[in-house]
């Protein structure tokens, strides 16, 4: 079996858990400068179907690519943290404001950048968008197969790949070539832990814009150690034509933004008893919330 080169596409996202009034700008973009910022659950889920592959066949790569400020660099060390090989950043004050038109474009050119690949693994959606249309719309433009709502891949045989399907009704398992795009559910097995090996081979991993402020005690490492150089690409790098890149190559536009607190109006305290876990049982069916 041969060796696969797979491509995990990651995001940094705002933790959705701590949106507050300041969240969002007035032009509708998110403000991820007040935000505290994490690794895009479902890509999680994607890492590790990635990872898995990598352990199933030895001498397989995993790369991760991430677009956003230079502070998203964070994810591609996280993913080295837990077992991936390499990692690229698009960062660019030209990718901001990006829909998912954009984004996917940019994407599309910097894997192109990256050469040959059997396969990019991909989170269902991000936290802070939910629109799941990145990793389609990045297929689209590659012109390559995609397999949405990933559970888990089954196995590979020869030119294909099985995998497992997480869908509403049941569940689903579907058969493609490959290359292919495979988009990854919140059901899929969850990420295993940073290693701690790795987080002290890693953890002065960087990209060129970071090292404006390392300490000159750390800049010999950077020679000596080419692993923790991590690559950072601008629009010039992916060859990308600017007018399809943020805000002006994004047909979304957002019209208006409205903060909606949700506000308990009333409220019962329940006994630990029988008679009143009935009671309970028959207010929910009686309202439709059971049944």
């Amino acid at each position: 079996m041969k060796n696969f080169r797979i491509i995990v596409l990651a995001k940094q996202v705002p933790d959705t858990r701590n949106v507050g009034k300041d969240a969002m700008k007035e032009d509708g973009t998110v403000n991820r400068a007040v935000l505290p910022a994490i690794f895009n659950p479902e890509d999680l889920n994607a890492l590790e179907q990635a990872l898995r592959l990598k352990d199933k066949y030895p001498g397989s790569t995993v790369t991760l690519l991430t677009m956003g400020p230079p502070r998203a660099a964070e994810i591609i060390r996280e993913g080295l943290y837990r077992g991936a090989d390499n990692g690229y950043l698009l960062t660019d004050r030209a990718f901001a404001g990006s829909d998912t038109l954009a984004t996917s474009y940019a994407l599309s050119r910097a894997i192109v950048k990256t050469g040959d690949f059997d396969f990019i693994l991909a989170g269902r959606q991000a936290i802070d968008g939910d629109t799941a249309q990145v990793g389609p719309q990045v297929a689209e433009k590659l012109g390559i197969p995609q397999v949405t709502y990933a559970e888990e891949i089954v196995e590979i045989r020869k030119n294909k790949i099985v995998v497992k399907r997480r869908l509403e009704k049941g569940v689903e398992t579907v058969e493609s070539t490959f290359p292919l795009l495979i988009t990854v559910t919140g059901t899929a097995p969850a990420c295993r832990p940073r290693n701690a090996r790795l987080i002290m081979k890693y953890k002065h991993a960087t990209t060129t814009s970071e090292r404006e402020n390392v300490s000159e005690d750390y800049i010999f490492m950077y020679d000596d150690r080419p692993f923790l150089n991590l690559p950072e690409w601008n629009v010039g790098d992916i060859e990308a034509e600017p007018e399809r890149l943020g805000l002006s190559g994004s047909p979304t536009k957002v019209k208006k933004i409205e903060n909606v607190v949700f506000q308990a109006k009333e409220a019962k305290v329940l006994e630990a008893d029988n008679q009143s876990i009935e009671w309970l049982m028959k207010e929910l069916i009686s309202n439709h919330t059971l049944g």
